[in-house]
């Protein structure tokens, strides 16, 4: 592997290809093992039918009703937020409060984006929307949004009051990138900027929140948690960018989605956009492809074969948006790794947090 990238003008530093997998590993497993019993507790308080659906939801129980050990998903926020908090001085715990709260406003997103999404599957299980119906799925989205802001404002504290805020403005941007998201995917041209801005909102705002809330209720002031937050944004487009490769092009065992899932939708993700904007005969032919989806009916685009999805994903990568994609992963993990540089945190905090990012970059799922 080469130094450096050129990407966009910029010399860009790969990330870390020996990533410290059991240390990262070690991570998420504390972020689960902290957050879990605040989040299994808050789920309690929902009214039946909804505490059950939200129990499926995060895989503590089947369709009908049994423990289960299903996959409750990364883990990378609530490991976020708990080293934010040590960031800051304060110990994990501080930051439990804050993980549990941005992973409830994470699965309010999921919830909802899968039923306008139309997904069927998540983490190798049949959605909520599948198995409890679509009313269900908004309604316990809702109450999860409000179970996250009811768990930091009950700590009763000045710093609570921070964290709120801060997690109710991620959430607003957060709403605005789906919606954005969900616009795009019907237009025949989105630019790369806008894209990155979509993405930011969608996926780099709650990182950023989660970067940064733990800090807050640790007692950082705002400067730190600003810097913090920075970190966490670039982290979140990073981020992204591997989901958009994955989206395509992952592995649907390890993803639990389908082939093709974003082509599926429509979305267009980096890749698509990148591919679009590369010019070209490649570019030119994908151009005119997907202009004539747009046009398509739901009914008509849920019947193309395999191979017609399979000529869409050659053709982007031979446009470039794959390799452009996976080089931008790595420039926002660059400028992650810059705003990091200017917190200041003892050695071994920082090395986690460098550790996860790197795992952000290199993850399969």
């Amino acid at each position: 592997m080469s130094t450096t990238t050129k990407n966009r003008g910029e010399t860009v530093t790969p990330a870390t290809p020996g990533v410290d997998t059991a240390g990262v590993m070690a991570l998420l497993d504390r972020g689960r093992t902290l957050a879990t019993p605040v989040l299994r507790a808050a789920v309690d308080r929902l009214a039946p039918p909804m505490n059950t659906v939200a129990a499926y939801h995060f895989g503590w129980i089947d369709a009908e009703g049994n423990p289960a050990e299903g996959d409750g998903g990364k883990a990378v926020r609530p490991a976020l937020a708990l080293l934010s908090a040590e960031a800051a001085g304060a110990a994990p715990e501080a930051g439990a409060p804050g993980a549990v709260a941005v992973e409830l406003v994470h699965n309010f997103s999921l919830l909802h984006d899968d039923l306008m999404d139309g997904d069927e599957q998540r983490r190798h299980r049949d959605t909520v929307w599948k198995v409890h119906g679509p009313a269900q799925a908004i309604l316990v989205g809702d109450a999860l949004f409000a179970l996250a802001n009811e768990i930091l404002l009950e700590i009763g504290t000045a710093e609570a009051g921070r964290a709120t805020r801060r997690l109710t403005a991620a959430t607003r941007k957060l709403i605005d990138g789906q919606a954005q998201d969900i616009s795009y995917e019907h237009r025949e041209r989105v630019t790369v900027e806008e894209c990155l801005e979509m993405e930011g909102n969608k996926t780099g705002a709650l990182l950023a929140c989660a970067a940064s809330i733990g800090a807050v209720l640790g007692g950082a002031d705002d400067r730190t948690a600003d810097t913090l937050e920075r970190y966490g944004y670039h982290l979140g487009l990073a981020f992204q960018a591997v989901d958009d490769l994955l989206g395509i092009w992952g592995d649907p065992e390890a993803t639990g989605k389908r082939t093709w899932s974003d082509l599926r939708q429509r979305k267009k993700s980096l890749p698509v956009v990148a591919a679009l904007d590369a010019g070209g005969p490649d570019s030119e032919r994908l151009a005119q492809i997907l202009a004539a989806d747009a046009h398509k009916p739901e009914e008509e685009f849920a019947d193309f074969s395999e191979e017609e999805f399979a000529v869409r994903a050659a053709l982007i990568e031979q446009a470039g948006g794959r390799d452009w994609t996976s080089q931008e992963a790595r420039r926002q993990h660059a400028t992650a790794m810059e705003a990091l540089g200017s917190v200041d945190m003892p050695a071994e905090i920082r090395t986690r947090f460098v550790a996860l990012a790197d795992f952000v970059v290199v993850r399969e799922r």
